[in-house]
């Protein structure tokens, strides 16, 4: 019998590379989050190099002197390619690649490594392809001859790893093809939030930073079970489960895909049909790590998305998770939400704050109802039952007495 030949992906040693054009950029911290991204992309960095320049230089991302420089320092170190901290032009990606001689990759092409190989369900899937196949068409020329000198690593996982050999016609077949396919799961979504709206149950979508929490909050609330590692992007399909609430209320909470700095353009137009859960939802939990030193530009960062998302004018509950993290009485505040309440998740302190919040929430868009029905309208509790909170229930000769939390809208029905 044949000895068997194991075959291992080789691990990718990149050297990172940002461009600073203010003092306000951060790049040090951007490469930090970056070095992270490609750390969960299974490659290793070995290095960084950042230019101080007014602008990013139009053809080669870098200017000529640190060219040369990245040069000495791919060889010296043994670097297998680059990653760049901002999406890298057609032009940019093949000029780098011809001065270099080495795999050429950008942050954009890291994050979407990322998100094929965590995609499990087959929106998730068609999601990322799409977004994958939109970044790849404009670059075709330039990606085929990156990707072919190494065979494989970042930038090559993915249901869409095969379109690199296609023409750019049949790329554009597959996007068309792929937009149908999500036209039809997010009219499957409508009639899924239609059915909720018609039973009156209020919901509510946990938004944040990737890494922030959201799935372990998820979990606490819920016992959904969801996967929740100390990884970016854990997990990237929405997940729906009912919470119950002290006073026996059921809110729906969805889990929603982490936010990022940078985060792709085509990511987030492929993600709409997702994020659209926290678009129609009634409130947003807005989970951030207290923990994080760098928690307020993080906060900042989602806010930024749910705007370009048009996602504006919702109650916000901003939830400071990982206090158990933390040393001392640290000041944490957001201005920009409507409440703020503070947690761990993992140990489960404050969580029942939390419901209660939500239930305090939930009761002020709610009408407090107190009415004696005749048994023959006793259909009229089985409704409050399915669609309010009933407080007290009452048999007496003449009748039920009723005290109960309804839907406003409803109000007026029950009361007729």
């Amino acid at each position: 019998m044949a000895d068997l030949i194991e075959l291992k992906e080789e691990e990718e040693r990149v050297i990172l590379v940002g461009v600073s054009t203010c003092e306000e950029d951060d790049t040090e911290r951007s490469l930090d989050e970056l070095a992270e991204l490609v750390k969960t992309a299974n490659g290793v960095s070995v290095g960084r190099v950042i230019q101080n320049r007014e602008r990013i230089h139009p053809g080669t991302y870098l200017g000529k002197g640190k060219l040369e420089e990245l040069r000495d320092r791919i060889e010296a170190l043994g670097a297998t390619g680059i990653v760049c901290d901002d999406e890298l032009s057609p032009a940019q990606m093949r000029n780098l690649e011809a001065a270099l001689e080495t795999k050429v990759m950008d942050r954009t092409m890291v994050i979407l490594d990322i998100f094929a190989s965590h995609a499990t369900s087959s929106e998730g899937k068609i999601q990322v392809e799409l977004a994958q196949l939109k970044y790849r068409a404009v670059r075709l020329v330039g990606l085929r001859s990156s990707l072919s000198r190494l065979g494989g690593g970042i930038g090559t996982r993915g249901p869409g790893e095969k379109k690199l050999e296609m023409d750019r016609r049949l790329i554009h077949s597959r996007i068309g093809q792929l937009k149908e396919e999500l036209e039809g799961v997010k009219r499957h979504r409508e009639i899924s939030r239609k059915k909720r709206q018609r039973s009156h149950a209020l919901s509510a979508a946990i938004v944040g930073y990737t890494n922030a929490g959201k799935s372990t909050l998820l979990n606490s609330l819920t016992g959904a079970g969801i996967l929740a590692e100390d990884k970016l992007f854990a997990t990237l399909d929405p997940t729906t489960r009912g919470c119950l609430l002290p006073g026996g209320e059921t809110i729906l909470l969805t889990d929603t895909v982490g936010f990022i700095r940078k985060l792709p353009h085509h990511l987030i137009e492929a993600f709409k049909s997702t994020l659209e859960e926290a678009r129609y939802s009634d409130i947003l939990l807005h989970v951030a790590d207290c923990s994080d030193d760098q928690m307020d530009l993080r906060l900042h960062v989602v806010y930024e998305t749910l705007r370009e998302l048009g996602i504006e004018d919702k109650i916000i509950i901003t939830v400071f998770n990982k206090i158990d993290c933390l040393s001392g009485q640290a000041i944490l505040r957001d201005l920009r939400s409507d409440y703020q309440v503070r947690i761990s998740a993992k140990t489960g302190e404050g969580t029942e704050e939390l419901k209660l919040l939500l239930e305090k929430i939930l009761r002020s868009r709610r009408i407090y109802l107190e009415r004696l029905y005749p048994y023959r309208d006793a259909g009229k509790i089985q409704r409050i039952r399915k669609e309010g909170q009933l407080l007290k229930e009452e048999y007496r000769e003449d009748g039920i007495f009723v005290e109960a939390y309804v839907p406003a809208e409803q109000y007026a029905a029950l009361m007729g």
